[in-house]
């Protein structure tokens, strides 16, 4: 009987759940309707991302205490999105007169935490139907002796038929802190008609003038431009090149066997029987290649979708997405690597499925995990709740290893057979002395530079959008600099390969990988310039939180970059030695 009596209240707990998160998405309201008022979080104007829970500051609760509905996604859990109900009573088109709605009992540790919350420029967040609003605690006089808290939230909400559209808060109430004194917390609704359309509702927290300046015209102008000249120079250099190439191997070929001796022999081709040996570590190249394929496709499909849905519109909707897609996108994953790992003779494919599948989530998980710690020392809200890493573990081992197995399956079935223009020798020739501008540890310095110069003007807009107050929204741009970035990257990649290849060095693989990955390091380094120079923060909790996840950012974009890098290489390297006569 107990098992049934569970399986009822599993099931109604469901429908609960399905039945609130309609609720939460209708965004549509009859007269008198309850509409809530969250209270999200408080923190330092200068740090966004340092936040904390609003009532973690002694504010009082309004006297309703119960509400019809509730939700909380994944992304809002990982963003560190604390909604709390705010106990205020709002119904919809219902003004509400100035109304004292609790009563904060002041004693010194009180005040001492609204003193340093004003100090240091606390603002918090308030959502109703979905719509943030902003507020500032309190200010300190002129002489910095003095301190104010505002007490009277005056709420002015748009509504546009059975919709909210516009909601606009007024601070007001300005009362000195004093110990040992009541302060009388009391709040307004004043509704208005509004003629703004339910899907334009965003527009005001939008900020044209910043990502759509001249500026950012003419960085993308400028980085398409590179463009043009890469590819430009590059078909003109590597087409006239080994057209030089082929028409002196040809020569060769017609050549007796004393005078190809006597002949000048050098470049690309003398190291057919080497260029496609197995790269040194397979197991962990492989897996590199199969990460950075799937990064590449959960970006690219984000992307889309964020042009299409305007996911900045829905709290946390960003970060679910992302992840939704990368756990979709596992197969590629499994796809590549596996291919790669099979053509290159590796036998431990289980050990590399599972190395593939969970390396970028063991960084994220990682470092999040790490800055987890210090959160909760501070009693941030951006601490990850228990559930919350509970369920992304299960998402890891559920989702994206079966997912990659599949792939990984079909990779070595499909495409796991080494099929090379070129025979490799038993034996490694050995690599001539060259120049030290020819060394791969110089390729690889030099190779990140171009890519990032074409799109460290985007890496701004980017920074802004998630360290400042910007919502980034141009995701047309943000493909276009992808677009870019892609192509710059095999472009280079190639020129370097061709030259070290010429220089008959075939450790081409990780070369031309890490110098295209080489990219993230530039980014990394201009991340230092950006905390230096552009924002405000200061602390430790302030300086892991930017430095620990401006490192997974740097290092998933390394690794991305890497393997569009390779993968372009790759079939540079595959059409030039099919086109040549090989004894």
């Amino acid at each position: 009987m107990e098992l049934p009596r569970l399986l009822l209240c599993a099931a109604s707990a469901a429908l609960l759940l399905l039945r609130a998160r309609a609720d939460e998405h209708e965004h549509t309201y009859q007269d008198k309707e309850e509409v809530v008022l969250w209270m999200n979080t408080v923190g330092p104007y200068h740090n966004r991302q340092e936040t904390y829970k609003y009532f973690s500051l002694p504010f009082c609760v309004g006297s309703k205490k119960s509400i019809s509905h509730y939700h909380e996604t994944l992304g809002e859990a990982l963003q560190g999105v604390e909604l709390e109900f705010s106990g205020l009573d709002i119904k919809f088109k219902d003004d509400v007169m100035q109304t004292t709605y609790c009563e904060i009992d002041l004693d010194k540790a009180k005040r001492d935490a609204f003193v340093y919350a004003i100090k240091n420029h606390y603002w918090y967040q308030m959502y109703i139907d979905d719509l943030p609003i902003w507020g500032i605690v309190g200010e300190a006089d002129e002489n910095g002796e003095d301190y104010y808290l505002w007490t009277y939230k005056k709420l002015e909400i748009g509504f546009n038929g059975n919709r909210i559209v516009d909601v606009n808060l007024t601070s007001e109430g300005k009362v000195k802190l004093v110990p040992n004194t009541k302060i009388q917390m009391s709040y307004s609704v004043k509704w208005k008609k509004s003629d703004v359309k339910f899907e334009d509702r965003f527009d005001k927290y939008l900020d044209p003038s910043f990502f759509q300046h001249r500026i950012h015209w003419f960085s993308i102008f400028n980085s398409f431009m590179m463009v043009i000249f890469l590819v430009g120079l590059v078909s003109m250099i590597l087409m006239r090149t080994l057209r030089k190439d082929y028409a002196r191997y040809s020569k060769e070929e017609e050549m007796d066997d004393m005078d190809r001796d006597l002949g000048d022999e050098y470049g690309w081709k003398q190291v057919h029987g080497d260029v496609f040996r197995p790269s040194s570590h397979p197991l962990i190249f492989s897996s590199l290649i199969g990460s950075g394929c799937q990064i590449f496709a959960v970006s690219f499909i984000v992307i889309i979708v964020a042009m299409i849905e305007d996911l900045y519109t829905e709290r946390g909707s960003m970060l679910s997405t992302a992840i939704f897609v990368y756990a979709a996108t596992s197969p590629v994953n499994g796809y590549f690597g596996g291919s790669l790992y099979a053509r290159q003779g590796g036998r431990r494919w289980i050990k590399q499925m599972f190395i593939g599948a969970f390396l970028i989530p063991a960084m994220v998980c990682g470092t999040a995990f790490f800055i987890n710690f210090i959160a909760i020392y501070y009693h941030a809200s951006r601490a990850i709740p228990f559930g919350t890493m509970v369920a992304v573990c299960c998402i890891c081992f559920f989702v994206i290893l079966p997912l990659n197995l599949v792939g990984t399956i079909l990779g070595r079935n499909l495409s796991g057979q080494p099929n090379f223009p070129c025979r490799v020798n038993a034996v490694p020739r050995p690599i001539p002395e060259k120049k030290w501008f020819m060394e791969p540890a110089v390729i690889v310095c030099l190779g990140g530079i171009l890519p990032f110069g074409s799109i460290f003007i985007e890496m701004y807009f980017i920074f802004t959008s998630f360290w400042a107050y910007k919502i980034y929204y141009v995701y047309g741009f943000m493909m276009l600099v992808l677009v870019i970035l892609c192509i710059v990257t095999v472009c280079v990649t190639i020129v370097c390969t061709y030259f070290l290849l010429n220089a008959e060095d075939y450790r081409w693989q990780w070369t031309s990988f890490l110098s295209a990955a080489s990219t993230a390091i530039y980014v990394y380094m201009y991340s230092f310039y950006y905390y230096f120079f552009k924002t405000k923060m200061y602390g430790l909790f302030q300086t892991s939180f930017y430095f620990g996840y401006m490192a997974v950012f740097s290092t998933a974009l390394g690794i991305m970059c890497g393997a569009i890098g390779y993968m372009g290489t790759s079939a540079f390297v595959r059409k030039i030695y099919t086109n040549v006569k090989i004894d």
